[in-house]
């Protein structure tokens, strides 16, 4: 029996078939039709939520949500930082941390190099000071652009840095976690910096300090079960993802089929594990809000 395969692999009406025009020498067309494919990915995004597709630069302008459904894409550090400070405001702390490799895990140094030139980063956490509608906090902010956001010793240590930095200028403190929980190559190291910034946190908290906890889009494993969890006000964006394990290693290990939206910021609310909701675009107007009615006005 012969196979119709034209019934499976329908050809779309989009473009010209390159092959076709290859076949007779129109090779100027080739190209032309390849350079404008090649232009519609570059300024065209399709959100993985409503399917629906838009302009990059639109979508970029509007903090990386999607303009139909509310989809958060994922943003830089920098760029979240721009998006709640005052103008001209934030300043970077000063906390160099030297690279380690304790495993002498294979092609970690390289892996971290490239990361910190495509990135900007020092690492997957970026820290500073500056003022949120005259309020100056310490702020920072994790980025899963850089490993995935995971915790090692480096990360550890800024995180720790920050909080004793607010600790001692008596300072509010907020943190955007996004991460996939400990790093690997790092191995029982990387575990160590749950320890320790959770004791930060602790000591933090009995001295006065306010801390706000923002759970992004993952926050999961080692830094979940540590510091991301520990704030005195926890506020989330929609639909992150926010738990220990995933939903499919759960399943995998209870043998049951786990609720809709289970371990979504919103079904977290519903269970008493977040306070409060916050679209990117509200998100500095809370913050002025919350400190507003805890500290003083910055300098």
């Amino acid at each position: 029996m012969k196979l119709q395969l034209n019934r499976f692999f329908k050809k779309t009406d989009v473009a010209p078939d390159l092959k076709e025009i290859a076949v007779k020498g129109n090779t100027s067309a080739v190209s032309q039709t390849a350079d404008k494919a090649k232009d519609i990915e570059e300024t065209v995004t399709v959100c993985p939520k409503c399917k629906q597709e838009f302009n990059k630069a639109e979508v970029k302008q509007n903090l990386n949500v999607c303009m139909a459904c509310g989809y958060h894409y994922v943003i830089s550090a920098e760029r979240r930082v721009k998006s709640i400070v005052d103008a001209g405001s934030f300043r970077p702390l000063k906390c160099k941390v030297a690279f380690a490799n304790p495993l002498d895990y294979p092609e970690y140094e390289e892996k971290i190099s490239a990361l910190q030139k495509k990135t900007g980063l020092e690492e997957a956490v970026y820290t500073g000071v500056g003022k949120i509608d005259g309020y100056e906090a310490v702020i920072a902010v994790m980025s899963s652009k850089f490993l995935m956001g995971s915790m090692g010793m480096a990360v550890g240590e800024k995180i720790t840095n920050a909080i004793e930095y607010a600790d001692k200028k008596k300072l509010p403190l907020i943190i955007f976690t996004a991460s996939g929980g400990a790093r690997m190559q790092e191995g029982i190291l990387s575990l160590m910096q749950m320890a320790k910034t959770s004791a930060a946190v602790e000591r933090f908290n009995q001295n006065g300090g306010l801390y706000i906890s923002v759970l992004t889009h993952p926050t999961t494993g080692g830094v979940s079960a540590s510091f991301a969890t520990l704030g005195d006000i926890t506020l989330a964006e929609p639909d992150a993802l926010i738990g220990f394990a995933g939903p499919r290693v759960i399943e995998q290990t209870i043998g049951q089929k786990l609720p809709e939206g289970f371990q979504r910021s919103e079904f977290q609310q519903e269970h008493g594990f977040v306070d409060q909701i916050v679209p990117r675009d509200k998100m500095r107007e809370t913050l002025a809000h919350i400190l507003r009615l805890h500290c003083k006005r910055g300098k």
